[in-house]
């Protein structure tokens, strides 16, 4: 049972559909596990929640 998590800023759900189904599709293609199998966790952090090289994203 493959387990992905993806860690990225809020997007539109039209979005992360697209991107679950197109992740479910690699795994099924590659590794040919059924896509009921796979899961997908999608997890939303805001600009302030986050940053990068001693910066808060929302401050750059």
């Amino acid at each position: 049972m493959p387990i992905v998590t993806i860690q990225q800023g809020p997007r539109e759900v039209a979005q992360k559909r697209e991107l679950v189904e197109k992740v479910t599709t690699a795994f099924v293609e590659t590794l040919g596990v059924p896509a009921e199998s796979v899961f997908v966790f999608v997890n939303e952090y805001r600009p302030e929640d986050w940053g990068s090289a001693g910066r808060l994203t929302a401050d750059k």
